[in-house]
């Protein structure tokens, strides 16, 4: 049975009355409605990377992409808490989630990651990293979608759309289509937010501002409660 249909009044209870506002970069959420701790819905962000495996890096602080992937996470966690929703994050801290570093870690830091998101039965899951590309120019935010998933193409249309909306944004962007294993281990609305390129100097000087970053995890937030409002009503 689908997901959405199982919860469409607590979605309807949760969502639908819910405001999304933006106010010196940081988020605001107010719920108008209220509901019990028993059916609060659950959202999975997924700290990309950790531990040994630090991604890319800054093209000029040399800032691990797994650490900003964290910081901004936890912010998104707390969009999310203020909001009344409840949060699994599958990487809590700069540690990987592969046991020791030992050869096949990247496979068991990934299955640790899907079984995670699959136990907490999300209504979605968002998963944040970091860009690099050659082309030094090239700088945004980015989202990316399973193709076989509508839900996931839906929530990726949204998120991108908030994000594009941002004063700070040049350049706007469509999802694009990824075929990553964060995407396809789970049946669950799911998307990755690529949020800027660290091969960008613009693009690594705001994603290392704090208030920027505040302001970027309340975008993501407000896309993704679009798409619950809008699950809520379809």
């Amino acid at each position: 049975m689908n997901f959405f249909y199982k919860h469409r009044v607590m979605l309807g209870v949760a969502c639908i009355f819910l405001s999304v506002a933006f106010a010196f970069g940081v988020c605001i959420f107010a719920l108008t409605a209220t509901a019990s701790e028993s059916i609060r819905l659950t959202v999975v962000i997924d700290a990309g990377h950790g531990g040994v495996d630090g991604g890319v890096v800054g093209i000029e602080s040399g800032t691990k992409e797994s650490d900003i992937n964290l910081d901004l996470s936890r912010r998104l966690s707390r969009c999310f808490s203020d909001a009344g929703f409840s949060v699994v994050m599958t990487r809590e801290t700069e540690a990987g989630l592969y046991g020791t570093a030992t050869a096949g870690y990247k496979k068991r830091d990934m299955l640790k990651r899907s079984q995670i998101i699959n136990k907490s039965n999300p209504a979605l899951v968002i998963s944040v990293h970091q860009n690099f590309f050659s082309v030094r120019s090239r700088r945004g935010a980015q989202v990316f979608f399973r193709e076989s998933n509508d839900r996931s193409v839906t929530l990726a249309c949204l998120i991108q759309a908030s994000l594009n909306e941002m004063p700070e944004c040049v350049r706007k962007s469509e999802p694009l289509k990824g075929d990553y294993y964060i995407l396809n281990c789970n049946d669950f609305p799911s998307v990755i937010v690529e949020c800027g390129f660290l091969s960008n100097a613009e693009d690594e000087a705001l994603l290392l501002n704090n208030d920027y970053r505040d302001k970027i995890a309340a975008a993501i937030a407000d896309g993704a409660l679009r798409y619950l409002s809008s699950a809520a009503n379809g």
